[in-house]
């Protein structure tokens, strides 16, 4: 289970693999100074619901992996993830897509 620190509030829980991949799609719309949502499903053991923050270039951003080993991307993810970065509502983390092996990435 990994976390995403942003500003002062309370870390965000992410398991390590999705993390990965919102951290390729967030620092892409960071490094062109773009603003936008990351919304995401509360996981099982919290109350049942979704929370949506406003990412800024300007706010200190932090991910924190459990695992030390990076894992390997899914480029049709990180589309998906980028797709949604580029709507109104924002990046949505959506359940994994997966590649067929060849497309596979490792970073």
């Amino acid at each position: 289970m990994g976390y995403l620190y942003y500003g002062g509030s309370d870390p965000i829980r992410i398991d390590d693999r999705p993390l990965a991949h919102l951290k390729v799609v967030i620092a892409t719309k960071l490094r062109r100074n773009e603003s936008f949502t990351l919304t995401w499903r509360h996981p099982d053991d919290q109350p049942q619901g979704r929370s949506t923050v406003w990412l800024h270039p300007s706010i200190p951003l932090r991910f924190v992996f459990d695992e030390a080993e990076a894992t390997s991307l899914s480029r049709r993810w990180i589309e998906a993830l980028a797709h949604s970065a580029n709507s109104t509502g924002g990046v949505m983390l959506v359940d994994e897509l997966l590649d067929p092996p060849e497309d596979a990435l490792s970073v």
